[in-house]
């Protein structure tokens, strides 16, 4: 695999629970070839349980390149949130990712399709 991913909250989390399927798909993809969002990063220190288990995600996620927010980023996230915030629920945060993607024209790896299959513009990585 030659082009770069970027993982959603839910892959890291199976990583930390040592999913081997999903080990077995980051490197298919490239562990050079892996991108964090700082949405992602954000969610992943929300949910460290304490000091410790924050340390261990910020040195885990600093092995990867990160992607910032930008105002291009944020002004597409605001129009996907306005457009599909009452279709189909979509939250701040993953319109945030998906904006990310599609700004930096990578595709999304996550566990929850469902969640952004509808968004025209965003690749899905599909294992």
């Amino acid at each position: 695999m030659e082009t770069a991913v970027i993982c959603d909250t839910n892959i890291f989390i199976e990583i930390f629970r040592n999913n081997t399927d999903i080990e077995a798909v980051l490197v298919e993809i490239g562990i050079d070839n892996i991108l964090v969002s700082d949405v992602v990063r954000a969610e992943l220190f929300f949910g460290a349980n304490n000091k410790r288990e924050l340390n261990t995600i910020k040195k885990h996620l600093n092995s990867f390149t990160s992607l910032t927010i930008n105002t291009e980023i944020s002004k597409k996230a605001l129009k996907l949130v306005e457009t599909y915030c009452l279709s189909q629920k979509l939250n701040l945060p993953d319109a945030l990712i998906a904006a990310t993607a599609i700004f930096y024209n990578t595709a999304l790896f996550t566990l929850n399709i469902k969640d952004f299959v509808y968004i025209p513009d965003l690749k899905l990585y599909l294992h």
